[in-house]
């Protein structure tokens, strides 16, 4: 257990020390706004793309083997981010490191889920919960610290480090073994290339010939139907009968719904303090803590009421955050921080009650032997939300950016972000009220 919440603390470090060395980082290698983008978004693309894969392969082949694959694979590429001399190298080593963080969490959570069962499965995923809130909300303040330091590469040594030590604990993991059916190849590989080739459209569309933009969407409807169509046969990758449940998908609506408010402002938000309001980056991860700091306290409360009643926790948690969105309206170039105590806070108390929690009541919907897969559809349905609202709001926000001003681009499109949690909120309220 140790390993895997090691292992779980170093993949949300990654993702906002990132979001915090973007300027260090694009000044140091002169790289373009897209350029600079691809290094958030390209992790987040190939730890969408392949968690559902991962997922699959840990029920077939093992979980044990495969979570140590993808720590490995996670450690290899946080190492080549470190030494990067130029922004194509970084990115590069940025899609190897979403790829094994990607096999990591779904084998790390299956391998929870075979392990533990009833209350001690719900506690020990609180405890998940609190592992990922501490990296989400920590991680901005303690990769300002480092950037204004060290210098922008230590963002990802120390995510190495941690990635590291759960592989010297790995021997100890039990040995779960496969299930002894077949590898849907087919499936994984239809997935991957349409939900990449949709990403990569999301975020470079803006700027390819229409041509080009039609060919791409074709591709990705052309990968979307012959998957359902491969996923008939015998030993699918996505069992879909996991989507017959109505819980399954409400949880997974849910916490699509978390990542794709919290993930965009974790990216975007911290170049506005820098270079808007004028903070320096370690000022500027104290702020985000307002944002993030809920998700340490708050998962054990969230897993609490998850008992009491799934329902409240799971709906009034999106409610809760995308008030908070919405209410970020009133940032500007002269707006004190202390302005945005409020909005940040909610923020953080909706993606904090639901940290860990949410991905349990998920999991715990699916048969023993498909834990794997379930974990891969759950995490895959959140990081594809994420991903796809992340590009988004960044094509977004330089279109906008360059029509009226990054203050009206940020408004714009933290209301649009908010209205999508409140429709969000009233699926997901449909999905899981009681038969």
């Amino acid at each position: 257990m140790t390993a895997v919440l090691l292992s779980s603390l170093s993949f949300p470090l990654t993702i906002t020390g990132a979001s915090v060395a973007l300027p260090s980082l694009t000044a140091e290698l002169g790289a373009s706004p897209t350029q600079a983008q691809w290094v958030v978004t390209g992790y987040n693309l190939c730890f969408a793309a392949f968690l559902a894969f991962g997922g699959s392969l840990a029920d077939v082949l093992g979980r044990r083997r495969w979570y140590v694959a993808g720590v490995g694979l996670f450690l290899v590429g946080s190492v080549f981010c470190l030494l990067a001399g130029d922004v194509a190298l970084l990115v590069v080593a940025r899609l190897v490191a979403g790829t094994g963080a990607a096999i990591a969490t779904a084998t790390g959570q299956s391998l929870l889920a075979a392990v533990f069962d009833g209350d001690r499965r719900t506690r020990v995923f609180g405890a998940l919960g609190t592992v990922l809130g501490i990296g989400l909300a920590f991680g901005p303040t303690a990769s300002g610290l480092l950037v204004d330091s060290l210098g922008w590469r230590a963002v990802f040594g120390a995510p190495a480090v941690l990635a590291g030590l759960a592989l010297l604990l790995c021997p100890a993991l039990p040995a779960v073994a496969g299930v002894g059916r077949r590898v849907d190849w087919a499936g994984g590989a239809l997935f991957t290339v349409g939900l990449g080739a949709l990403i990569w459209l999301f975020v470079e569309g803006p700027g390819l010939p229409p041509a080009v933009v039609v060919a791409v969407a074709v591709v990705v409807l052309l990968c979307g139907a012959v998957f359902v169509r491969v996923e008939r046969r015998p030993d699918p990758m996505f069992d879909l009968e996991l989507l017959r449940h109505r819980g399954f998908r409400g949880y997974s609506l849910v916490a699509a719904a978390m990542m794709g408010l919290l993930v965009p402002l974790l990216v975007h938000l911290p170049s506005y303090l820098i270079d808007v309001i004028g903070l320096d980056a370690a000022e500027t991860g104290l702020w985000m803590l307002m944002l993030t700091a809920p998700s340490v306290l708050l998962p054990g409360p969230g897993a609490a009421i998850a008992r009491r009643s799934p329902l409240v926790l799971s709906v009034g948690a999106v409610v809760v955050s995308s008030t908070g969105v919405v209410a970020l309206v009133v940032i500007g170039p002269d707006v004190a921080p202390w302005a945005l105590l409020v909005p940040l806070v909610l923020i953080g108390t909706g993606v904090g009650l639901t940290t860990g929690v949410v991905d349990g009541l998920a999991i715990s919907r699916a048969p023993q032997g498909k834990a794997g897969t379930a974990a891969g559809l759950f995490n895959t349905a959140r990081l594809a939300a994420e991903t796809v609202a992340l590009a988004t709001a960044g094509s977004a926000l330089a279109y906008l950016t360059a029509e009226s001003g990054s203050t009206v681009a940020l408004r714009v499109v933290v209301v649009a972000l908010g209205c999508t949690g409140f429709l969000a909120a009233l699926a997901a309220a449909r999905l899981l009220r009681p038969s």
